[in-house]
């Protein structure tokens, strides 16, 4: 684990010098894999790491997590609440003839998508780079919102599967409840990353890596399903070929 941990740290600081920048800001969440990139963050960046927490109506345990990963690091952070924003587009935005099933769904994405917009002004402001907590396991089925928190400059966790995330966050002495709590993307109330899914971690993982699932996802080929259906949130733009 120190070998990975120092190569995505080396990595990092030569991606932040190949875009001629200074340092790195990113959304830190409370959640598993962002407190593992604040961790890296600061140490490829110990003087130029900018942590900003964005409260959107957000589990106040998250907030508390968020908090206590950056004073037991040493970590710069800002608090931007972002719920006035939110309520304010929404009462702008057309309700229109639209399907109710949409709603829910449509109005959740729209947390991530004001984050990235306050990470990108302040990127711009300080020179720094934004950097990205999205994994392999989520990546690969899409499981982010395009962007939103799929827009990011640098994924330095872009390879890992989550259980390697969370070896990664062991290693680096991560708070046990933020290690063990069920990871949720936060978009509303009692939302988690398997329910949403439909499939665990571990099976996601573990066919990932070795091409192995259960019978069930076997037969649905839920993963591949998935997989196919996101692929146009992994590439830029699609462009006519003439």
């Amino acid at each position: 684990m120190e070998e990975r941990a120092n190569k995505i740290i080396a990595w990092m600081r030569e991606q932040v010098a190949l875009a001629q920048r200074k340092g790195v800001v990113f959304g830190l969440s409370g959640g598993l894999d962002s407190a593992v990139v604040a961790v890296l963050c600061k140490r490829a960046f110990p003087d130029n790491t900018l942590a900003i927490i964005m409260p959107c109506y957000s589990s106040k345990t998250d907030i508390e997590h968020a908090r206590a990963v950056a004073k037991q690091f040493q970590i710069p952070t800002s608090t931007i609440a972002l719920e006035g924003v939110l309520d304010s587009l929404l009462k702008v935005l057309p309700v229109g003839d639209y399907e109710q099933a949409t709603k829910k769904l449509a109005e959740a994405n729209l947390k991530p998508r004001l984050r990235m917009l306050t990470l990108y002004y302040l990127a711009n402001r300080l020179g720094y780079l934004v950097v990205g907590t999205g994994n392999r396991s989520e990546i690969s089925i899409g499981y982010f919102t395009k962007y939103g928190d799929g827009a990011v400059d640098i994924l330095p966790l872009g390879n890992l599967v989550k259980s390697r995330v969370r070896e990664l966050a062991i290693y680096l002495g991560m708070p046990k409840e933020i290690i063990q709590k069920p990871p949720s993307a936060g978009l509303w109330v009692g939302q988690t990353d398997e329910g949403e899914m439909g499939i665990t971690y571990e099976e996601l993982d573990r066919y990932l890596i070795a091409c192995e699932a259960g019978d069930e996802i076997k037969r649905k080929r839920k993963v591949d399903v998935m997989i196919a259906a996101s692929a146009h949130k992994r590439v830029t733009p699609a462009i006519p070929p003439f």
